[in-house]
This record gives structure tokens, sequence and C-alpha cells, in this order.
């Protein structure tokens, strides 16, 4: 199974109970994340845990230009709108394809972890993305059954950098503002 994460703490708990299932690889493409001193903080962050607990690990370093044209016009809209639908959306149809030409009949997110994103929306785009790609999306919502406290407990034992922020500049803007990421 490929597994898109978007940081290493959301990559905790959902690593960990789908390898009792899957033989997991972790895919990193995350061109929503700014500046690229956060980027580089997660890559490291989540690349050091997969190292560490012998995960497969694959990344793509590319796609913030689209990742903007995408956005475009979708700037002021509120957190869990359509700028964020756009981006997951962005993301889960990269990791359908890259799932397909790794081979991976399966995907599935970490994006459902969060407390401040809606599951539905996330698993909707990613059936939708499964199907572009001939590929099959792992419906979850990883925050459920304690899961988001769960994640909490291993990001602090294993020393983890935990964000502020979902990583885009709009989300970053809000923060600094006063406003809840």
């Amino acid at each position: 199974m490929l597994l898109h994460a978007c940081c290493a703490p959301c990559g905790t708990l959902p690593i960990r109970l789908l390898q009792m299932e899957f033989d997991v690889t972790v895919f990193f493409y995350n061109p929503n994340i700014h500046p690229q001193t956060e980027w580089r903080l997660r890559f490291e962050e989540i690349r050091s845990l997969t190292s560490r607990w012998n995960i497969s690990f694959s990344y793509v370093d590319s796609g913030t230009e689209e990742w903007f044209q995408r956005m475009h016009g979708l700037e002021g809209e509120p957190e869990g709108g359509s700028r964020c639908e756009s981006c997951y959306r962005m993301r889960l149809e990269a990791t359908a394809q890259k799932a397909f030409q790794m081979g991976c009949p399966k995907f599935a997110t970490t994006l459902t972890l969060s407390p401040h994103k809606k599951a539905e929306i996330i698993n909707r785009i990613g059936l939708d993305s499964a199907a572009r790609f001939g590929v099959v999306f792992y419906t979850a919502d990883f925050k459920k059954k304690d899961g988001f406290r769960i994640a909490g407990q291993i990001v602090r034992d294993e020393g983890l950098y935990r964000q502020n922020y979902c990583g885009c500049i709009y989300s970053r803007k809000r923060l600094a503002l006063g406003g809840v990421s």
C-alpha cells in the first residue's frame, strides 16, 4: 500500500495500523507546504521516522507552481473550504498516479488523522482519484477511536516536531493574524 503522508506526526498512527494488514510505503508529496524551510523540516522528519521504523519511503519534491495555479482565486477561502478540497485533490491524484506507476494496488492518506479535516471529503476525493487511475483507495478516519490522542502520544514518545499549521501559506497567514489553523 502507498500511504500519502502530510507529515510525521500524522503518519505515526496510520503507519502502525496499516502495517498490521499491508506492506506500507510512505509517500511524501506536499507542494502546499510553505515556506521551503518548513517543507524541508517536515520532509526530514518523516524520512527519519520511516528510516527508524524500517518503512519504505518515496517522495516528490515538485508541484509548487502547479499548486499555486490551482489555488488561484481560492486564497481567501476559509480553512476547510474549497481551497482545502482542491489541495487534497491535487495530492491524492498524485498519490493515486504514483500507486499506479509503482504497481501498488491500494493507497491511503494520513490526512484524516487531523481533527481539522473532514474525513468524508478526503475519502470522497480519494475514491474519485482511485477511479481515475485504476487503483483502490483505502477509506479511513484515523482520528476516530481516540486516534488523534494516540498519535499525539506516539509523537511525544518519538520526540517528533509537530507543526502548528497545515502547511499552506494561507493557513500560515491566518495563524499569524491570530486565527486557528
